[in-house]
């Protein structure tokens, strides 16, 4: 009997929304979910499971969150985003930094534009490439401390909180790895050597 392939995925669509879920699930090559999802015909079936809920938000929960990400981990941070801006009565400030390779790979761009463009005094975006063309102005290579400590919010700072979510090297460079899911592990990496706590990061 074959063994069950689980991989968690955050939906992109509203939670309030009814009757459908939207995903976005990038193809990797030999990713044994994501290869039968982009395999798969309308009609088919897949059975899912949850909702599997990380880190409960509320209104204004914190004055100034930071949300770090590499490629498909904008996912959860872009859920967060939904819910904050949706709701008039929430002015929580939102300072985004997402890494990808190349400009193509970067996910869900246009939606955060339009929250850059709506909410220019709450929302910025910082984006970085490993393989920028020579058209690409803004940010290349890796997340670094260097770049953190000129954009985040000081850790000094009142209620602020730090979310981390992409492949294992943007863990283990900028924040430490989680043990479990119920575990967040220690606070290493760029975000404690820029004097973060432990409880001002969330690592997705």
């Amino acid at each position: 009997m074959e063994k069950p392939v689980l991989r968690p995925y955050t939906p992109t669509s509203d939670e309030d929304a009814r009757g459908h879920i939207d995903f976005i699930i990038k193809r990797y090559p030999n990713g044994p979910m994501s290869e039968h999802f982009h395999s798969m015909n309308p009609g088919q079936r897949l059975d899912i499971k949850g909702p599997l809920p990380k880190y409960p938000w509320e209104e204004n929960k914190h004055k100034h969150i930071a949300l770090l990400a590499g490629g498909t981990g904008i996912t959860p941070m872009y859920q967060l985003c939904r819910a904050i801006f949706k709701n008039p009565d929430d002015k929580t400030k939102v300072t985004l930094v997402f890494g990808n390779i190349k400009e193509e790979d970067i996910l869900l761009k246009r939606e955060f534009e339009e929250l850059e463009n709506t909410y220019p005094q709450r929302f910025r975006a910082f984006y970085l490439l490993d393989q920028p063309t020579e058209s690409w102005a803004q940010g290349k290579g890796h997340i670094t401390e260097e770049i953190l400590k000129t954009v985040l919010p000081e850790p000094k700072a009142d209620n602020i909180k730090i979310f981390v979510c992409g492949p294992p090297g943007l863990y283990q460079a900028i924040s430490g790895m989680k043990k479990s899911p119920a575990d967040q592990g220690e606070l290493t990496g760029y975000l404690q050597k820029l004097g973060y706590s432990k409880d001002q990061v969330y690592k997705f």
